[in-house]
């Protein structure tokens, strides 16, 4: 009796292993790019800086949570290393924050989920939000090939937006465009 349920446990575990291997889905689900940290690596080109430079029309915050100048831990996970690293808010503003999918000017693969993207980096933004599934022109150069790419909203939110500096693997990263109030947490 031990031997036969020995033997049916073992048979049982080995099949549960196997569980997926020749599947009809050959590819592993993979979290969405903001989880994995590699902000879609094959497109994500170089310096993760920017000059500073905000889009024309973007409020700053009247009474943000994390005002210029304060310290911040960051929830974050846009690129390797960003997710746990203190991060100097250098501007906080107010606006519509946008998830966008859009395929590169650049020809390369297309970009899933990319966050954030705001209501003023978009081509000829009107007054009022945008909502999941409209289709826009990207104004925003966060990343190479994004500025002037057709995207679709994903998910959009009223919140706040920082600019922030922080290091990460070693790079020093100087007004990285966005981060959300959500994304960021007391030290």
């Amino acid at each position: 009796m031990r031997k036969r349920l020995l033997i049916t446990s073992t048979a049982l575990a080995v099949s549960l292993a196997g569980c997926g291997a020749g599947s009809d889905n050959p590819e592993p689900e993979q979290p969405a790019h903001e989880e994995t940290g590699d902000h879609n690596s094959e497109h994500h080109h170089g310096d993760h800086s920017s000059s500073g430079e905000v889009p024309e029309g973007l409020k700053e915050a009247d009474n943000p949570s994390y005002p210029v100048g304060s310290k911040a831990t960051m929830e974050a996970n846009h690129m390797p290393g960003m997710k746990g690293t203190e991060a100097t808010i250098v501007g906080a503003y107010t606006t519509t924050a946008y998830a966008v999918s859009y395929t590169p000017t650049t020809g390369e693969a297309p970009v899933e989920n990319h966050k954030w993207v705001i209501h003023e980096e978009v081509e000829g933004y009107e007054d009022e939000a945008y909502a999941p599934g409209d289709t826009v022109v990207l104004n925003a150069d966060h990343m190479e090939g994004m500025a002037g790419a057709e995207a679709v909203i994903d998910s959009s939110e009223q919140t706040t937006v920082y600019m922030v500096d922080f290091e990460a693997d070693g790079e020093t990263v100087q007004n990285h465009k966005w981060v959300t109030e959500e994304e960021l947490r007391s030290p």
